[in-house]
């Protein structure tokens, strides 16, 4: 029996909830590696890129993966903050709060962005999922003040105004 015929079983039997073929692509990649050994970082960030977040379940079988107690797993998740343990938008935002961007109105993009989007908080998804909005500590961008990050793209300068035209970008 495959490995993924191995993990559609497994989730038939209830010990994993999300799609199999995620699992198995997760098994490719880690497989894919020169050695499981220093490369948990890296195994989380493809994780993390195939599921859109880091579950408990795909910690505990990260952990398994990697043969590192899920105490471990969790200890990186929890510690670096690029790491998600709850669902993003297809397109998450991510308003910078360093002291450059807020000085130049980041509260206020941030406000405008979440009115936007019809009312959403901060660390909440849309009801269509199609953006998550999150403010960050500082992005390194300081000479962009106000920037704002969405999915990959970074938007500098950004005032309150130019808030609709990003965000239509992504419709």
């Amino acid at each position: 029996m495959s490995s993924c015929a191995q993990k559609t079983q497994q989730q038939t039997m209830g010990k994993y909830t999300l799609p199999a073929n995620l699992y198995c692509e997760l098994d490719e990649f880690i497989d894919s590696l020169p050695t499981k050994e220093g490369h948990l970082v890296t195994v989380l960030h493809k994780a993390q890129s195939i599921f859109g977040y880091l579950p408990e379940e795909v910690q505990e079988y990260v952990a398994e993966a990697m043969n590192v107690p899920v105490v471990h797993v969790f200890g990186v998740v929890s510690f670096y903050t690029f790491f998600t343990m709850v669902p993003k938008g297809k397109h998450p935002i991510s308003v910078c709060m360093g002291t450059a961007c807020f000085v130049k109105g980041a509260d206020k993009v941030l406000d405008a962005i979440l009115l936007q989007l019809g009312g959403v908080e901060v660390g909440e998804v849309t009801a269509d999922g199609k953006f998550s909005v999150d403010r960050v500590r500082c992005i390194g961008a300081c000479a962009l003040a106000p920037a704002v990050v969405i999915g990959e793209k970074v938007y500098a300068h950004v005032s309150t105004d130019q808030v609709k035209g990003m965000l239509a970008d992504f419709e």
